[in-house]
């Protein structure tokens, strides 16, 4: 906080100098304050730090980002649109946020639901091509961020802005997926990063911060974990988890049962899929949000989509987090398992080394870069015939496959099976074997010539 007291005490010297030149015209200090400043302390629209007209800020209506608001005011001298994005993240952290934003000092809250959109345009396109960070993470959070900001994009459109603000710290990956998406959408808009510039460096110093300048600290029990919520998943960071050696608590879990404690009897789903796209559960067509939100009440009571990983942040530190993902570990095994009838095996193995720099792009915050959306369109094309339905028995945490069936299926039983053979030869197998082989059977022999 020092330095934020130093630049108030310059603003304070401005000031006083001013004073001095107004002896002439019998303007008082406190004239000059009424006429040129703001609540804030902006001295005739100029913050401690620059001048921004207008800021859309990503708002959650936490201690963060109700601190930032005042503190955006103070040191850039600027308007603060707030924006809340609706991605899935529940109605208790909805509640009340425009009467919390205005409270802190913004001049409007802009709420849009971009539940649907959320899981249609990244979602399903993730799910599509497989994409699965260091083998465990479905990429929720990697994949809401673009979503969120795209759409800030558009609103300081809509209301003018020349920058836009987050409250994302400067150790994180979420820093750059707001940013990244920021530069390719609209590169003229400025981005103010506080937790990079500030001298608050914790929850006291925010508090400090929100009582001096008479701002509602948000009533809400503090978590000792911290959790992004989506329609896609829930991730648990901080406390104990910070150690990998310690096992997570039974009552941090918040969308799914212990598998011990799920039903003693399975669970039978068969989800329909188009074009490697979900569209229905049991037969009944559904909006990508209500299949995901569905799925994620079924499979949460089955204990299902339960991941503890340590990953490798792009900023270069390692991380441990703990992921609740249970619609989406369902979409996953359904996926995987219908492609197995409707892809041949050099599409496979090619789709699949695809699928890990997919999800490397994802997780960086690349969404945007014509890479992905080059890998996008391969996707989507060889998924064309990934069409048909599977069965899937969810049971205490498991999701195993009991049936798959498609109209493009590959696999034929007549060839396949050991009773019959009518298309298949066995016997031309042995030269199949003989060349196949020919390349060990070289080596053999020049080991034998020595």
């Amino acid at each position: 906080m020092s330095q934020l007291l130093a630049n108030s005490a310059c603003s304070s010297s401005k000031i006083g100098f001013q004073g001095v030149q107004n002896v002439i015209t019998g303007e008082t200090n406190k004239d000059v304050l009424s006429k040129n400043t703001d609540v804030f302390g902006s001295n005739s629209g100029d913050g401690l730090r620059g001048k921004l007209n207008k800021v859309v800020l990503a708002y959650s209506g936490g201690l963060d980002t109700s601190v930032i608001v005042p503190w955006l005011r103070e040191n850039y001298g600027c308007e603060v649109v707030c924006f809340t994005a609706d991605v899935g993240q529940g109605d208790l952290e909805m509640d009340g946020l425009e009467q919390k934003a205005k409270a802190s000092g913004a001049s409007q809250l802009v709420v849009k639901d971009l539940k649907e959109e959320f899981v249609q345009d990244y979602i399903f396109p993730c799910l599509r091509a497989g994409a699965v960070y260091e083998r465990k993470y479905l990429l929720g959070t990697s994949m809401a961020r673009p979503v969120i900001a795209k759409a800030m994009v558009d609103v300081a459109k809509e209301v003018g802005a020349d920058a836009v603000s987050h409250g994302c710290t400067g150790k994180g990956n979420d820093q750059v997926r707001f940013e990244l998406t920021f530069f390719a959408l609209n590169p003229e808009l400025k981005v103010v990063a506080p937790w990079r510039e500030w001298e608050i460096t914790g929850r006291e110093d925010a508090v400090e911060y929100a009582k001096k300048h008479n701002i509602p600290i948000p009533v809400t029990k503090k978590s000792i974990y911290s959790r992004d919520r989506n329609l896609w998943h829930l991730s648990h960071e901080g406390d104990i988890l910070e150690d990998p050696a310690n096992e997570p608590k039974k009552d941090m879990y918040m969308m799914s049962v212990d598998p011990e404690d799920a039903p003693n009897q399975p669970e039978y789903l068969e989800i329909g899929i188009e074009s490697g796209i979900p569209v229905s559960i049991n037969e009944r067509k559904l909006s990508p949000a209500s299949l995901l939100s569905e799925l994620n009440e079924i499979g949460g009571r089955h204990g299902i989509g339960r991941i503890d990983m340590v990953e490798n942040r792009l900023v270069g530190m390692k991380s441990r987090g703990v992921y609740e993902t249970p619609g989406g570990t369902i979409l996953w095994a359904a996926a995987r398992e219908l492609e197995s009838l409707t892809l041949d095996r050099e599409t496979i193995q090619m789709k699949d080394m695809l699928a890990l720099k997919y999800a490397e792009l994802v997780y960086a915050g690349r969404w945007f870069d014509p890479l992905r959306h080059s890998m996008d369109a391969f996707m989507e094309k060889i998924t064309e015939t990934t069409t048909g339905s599977v069965t899937l028995k969810l049971y205490k945490g498991s999701v195993t496959v009991a049936s798959r069936k498609s109209p493009y299926s590959l696999y034929r039983e007549d060839i396949s099976s050991f009773e019959t053979g009518s298309i298949y030869n066995q016997a031309d197998a042995a030269g199949f074997i003989r060349l196949y082989g020919l390349p060990m059977r070289v080596r053999a022999m020049l080991g034998k010539d020595k």
